[in-house]
């Protein structure tokens, strides 16, 4: 029984390899991060010494101070005591933000471990694999040349190298099955450092957005009300923007790390989007809503699967907002619902601007915005579909999309009936 250790061992050395490669990603950012404040800092505060007539300082750590008011710009002043700023004077306004930020890092950190399991799963064939090759080696007909030579082979394959090649043709199909499942853990990979890379970029915009404004409240904004009003207004709308982001990107990280449970319940999908469709109008005056149900729908037993009520209306609402922010004002936007023998669907139809057939093929991938699309819509953060698909996925149901460019977009949602009663 050494095989299902040995799983057991490369699983957690997977997991191990990922939270590594996580820890030195949010390290460069961090780090990034905090390059760019102290430039920042030195910029402005030289700025403020040219202003004066006095010559340009230096960022240095004094002695005799606190901790936290040790680093600071010191400005030579002559006959007299020199000019000292402290950096945390000028980081004080972005305490939240970077708690937030800090706060999202410890979470991804803190869950990878948990998805050991996820990978010993992945793995399970692997060890079922070798526990039948360690049944065979038992046997006296058996080549045990074979099993010896197999065993070196998959030594020396990893992840990052994804081929198993024993150069015997008996062992060809499990070679095969071999190469499979590494390359699914290769791209697994590949997919979780897109994701950080991503989130990173994603979370550097806002940031750099916040710390400019910063900067120009403390130079004009004082005396200035209009300065005043103006950062204000984009300081609350990038912090909103940030807290989207990072709303979105821990509730699919909880999904990644299975720790996004549905309530499920019986429910009718035509009575939850006649709700949505409701809010909608009330929020959203600028187009109109057409809701196209059946005489009854909302009672009627066939409309009915067992799901997560809060879940799926989320689905939904992420459907009709993506509707809205891609279409033209005083335009249609329509919600219907409709059911088969074995699943029950609805869908949401804009007449926006659509898009390609080759942007519609990876319109799900996180982060994936189509080039019409940043047209419109510039302050997206391109998971709401990707949202939408996890939820619609973990009840075992799938989104169909029909768009063309300049026509309009079509989202169809199929929820099984029988496999989600079944659950």
């Amino acid at each position: 029984m050494s095989k299902p250790a040995r799983t057991t061992s490369i699983a957690r050395s997977i997991v191990r390899s990922y939270w590594w490669r996580r820890l030195v990603s949010y390290a460069l950012v961090n780090a990034l991060i905090a390059v760019t404040i102290i430039w920042c800092f030195s910029a402005q505060c030289a700025g403020l010494a040219q202003k004066r007539g006095l010559p340009a300082g230096s960022v240095v750590v004094r002695d005799g101070y606190s901790l936290v008011t040790r680093v600071g710009y010191e400005i030579p002043q002559p006959g007299g005591d020199n000019l000292w700023f402290p950096l945390v004077d000028y980081v004080e306004p972005m305490v939240p933000i970077l708690v937030v930020v800090c706060a999202a890092e410890v979470i991804g950190l803190a869950a990878l471990p948990f998805s050991t399991r996820r990978v010993r799963r992945r793995l399970q064939p692997l060890n079922d694999l070798a526990i039948t090759a360690e049944e065979l080696g038992n046997m006296a007909s058996y080549d045990q040349h074979k099993m010896e030579s197999l065993e070196e082979a998959i030594q020396s394959a990893s992840v990052d190298s994804p081929h198993v090649s024993t150069g015997n043709k008996d062992l060809e199909s499990i070679e095969v099955a071999l190469n499979g499942l590494l390359r699914q853990m290769q791209e697994a990979k590949l997919q979780q450092m897109r994701f950080v890379s991503d989130a990173s970029h994603e979370l550097r915009t806002p940031i750099s957005v916040i710390q400019g404004y910063v900067n120009m409240l403390d130079r004009w904004g004082k005396s200035d009300e209009e300065v005043l009003e103006e950062s204000i207004r984009a300081l609350k709308a990038e912090s909103q923007h940030m807290q989207e982001l990072v709303e979105q990107l821990l509730f699919l990280a909880r999904g990644d790390s299975g720790r996004n449970t549905l309530q499920r319940e019986q429910l009718n999908v035509a009575e939850i989007l006649s709700q949505v469709w409701e809010e909608s109008r009330m929020v959203d005056e600028n187009h109109a809503y057409v809701l196209s149900l059946a005489e009854g729908a909302v009672r009627d037993a066939r409309y009915e699967v067992v799901g997560d009520v809060a879940m799926l209306k989320q689905a939904m609402r992420i459907l009709v907002a993506n509707a809205g922010a891609y279409s033209a004002a005083h335009t249609t936007i329509t919600l219907a619902a409709g059911f088969g023998d074995d699943f029950v669907s609805f869908s949401v139809e804009d007449e926006g601007v659509g898009m390609s057939q080759q942007d519609a093929a990876h319109v799900f991938e996180r982060f994936y915005r189509a080039d019409t699309a940043r047209e419109v819509r510039e302050n997206g953060t391109g998971l709401g579909l990707s949202i939408a698909q996890w939820i619609v996925s973990a009840h075992e149901g799938r989104i169909e999309v029909l768009s063309r460019e300049e026509v309009g977009t079509r989202f169809t949602v199929f929820v099984p009936k029988e496999r989600s009663s079944s659950i």
